[in-house]
C-alpha cells in the first residue's frame, strides 16, 4: 500500500493529511504553527503518521502548501493553497463550484470547474479583517471562548452594527460597546456581520458557482456560516473537519503525481 501526505503550513496552524491509494484519509493532525514553521511541520507530520499507524519511510510522495510551504524541506514540491483548497473541496463535495476559505490570517474566494480546477479567485492577505485572527482578538476582548462565538451569535436579540472592519478600530468599538453594557451576543452578531460583508464583497468579484463549499477554521463558526448562507441564499457545504481541506488537496496532488 502506498501513502501520500499533504502539509498545509498556515499562519496559525499547520495541518497534515495522509491518504492511501484509495484515496482514503488514514490520518491527520492540526498543530499550532508558532514561531518556527519547519518545527511545526515536523511535529504535525509525526502526529499524523502516529494516527495513521505508519512510518515516515512509507510515504511515497509529499506536497506542501500554505504561506509557509517553502519551509518544509521534507516535501517533494510546494504548491499554492488556492490550488489545494480547490482540489480538496471538490474531492469532498464533487458539485463544488465556489470555495470560500477563511483561515487565520487570510480569506479567499475560489471559483472552480471540473475536477476542482481553479478558474478564478480573489484573496485578502493584506490585513486580518474578515479572518480567524479578527475573531480571535474580539473573543479575547469579550472574554468568551472562540468556540462560543458561533452559538452565542445565534442567540442574539438584535444586531449591533460594527462600523469598521479594521481589527484595531473594531476592537475599540467593542471595548466601547462593552462599557455601554450592550449584550455580548448582540455584539458578536455584529462582528460576524462585518466579516460576512467583507467575504461577500470578495464573492461578488469572483461570482457564485453553485455549490458553495466553505473551508478553513472559521467554517466551524455556526454564526458566520448562518449569516453567509442567508447572504448567498443557499446551503453551504462544510466537511467534518474544514480546517484540513487544504492539506487534503495537497495530499491528493501528491497521489496524482505518482
Amino acid at each position: 500500500m502506498k501513502y501520500f501526505a499533504g502539509i498545509d503550513v498556515g499562519s496559525l496552524s499547520t495541518d497534515v493529511v495522509i491518504i492511501d491509494e484509495g484515496p482514503r484519509v488514514v490520518g491527520y493532525s492540526i498543530v499550532t504553527t508558532g514561531a518556527k514553521s519547519t518545527t511545526a511541520a515536523d511535529k504535525a507530520l509525526a502526529a499524523a503518521l502516529d494516527r495513521a499507524g505508519i512510518s515516515r519511510d512509507q510515504i511515497t510522495a509529499m506536497i506542501a502548501t500554505g504561506y509557509g510551504r517553502v519551509s518544509v524541506p521534507l516535501a517533494d514540491k510546494a504548491v499554492t493553497e488556492i490550488t489545494c483548497h480547490g482540489l480538496g473541496a471538490h474531492h469532498l463535495f464533487p458539485g463544488t463550484g465556489t470555495v470560500i476559505d477563511v483561515g487565520g490570517q487570510d480569506s479567499k474566494v475560489i471559483k472552480v470547474g471540473p475536477k476542482g480546477k481553479v478558474l478564478d479567485f480573489n484573496m485578502n492577505d493584506k490585513c486580518a479583517a474578515g479572518t480567524g485572527r479578527f475573531l480571535e482578538v474580539m473573543a479575547d476582548k469579550l472574554e468568551v471562548g472562540l468556540d462560543q462565538m458561533g452559538p452565542l451569535s445565534l442567540t442574539a436579540k438584535r444586531e449591533i452594527e460594527i462600523s469598521s472592519v479594521c481589527t484595531v478600530f473594531a476592537e475599540s468599538e467593542v471595548v466601547s460597546l462593552v462599557a455601554q453594557d450592550e449584550p455580548v451576543a448582540d455584539i458578536i452578531r455584529g462582528l460576524h456581520r462585518a466579516i460576512v460583508n467583507r467575504i461577500w464583497n470578495m464573492v461578488q468579484l469572483v461570482g457564485v458557482n453553485p455549490e458553495v463549499t466553505m473551508t478553513g477554521g472559521v467554517a466551524k463558526n455556526s454564526g458566520v456560516v448562518a449569516l453567509l448562507e442567508d447572504k448567498i441564499k443557499a446551503k453551504i457545504n462544510i466537511s467534518d473537519e474544514p480546517q484540513i481541506v487544504g492539506a487534503l488537496g495537497a495530499a491528493l496532488l501528491a497521489r496524482n503525481s505518482r
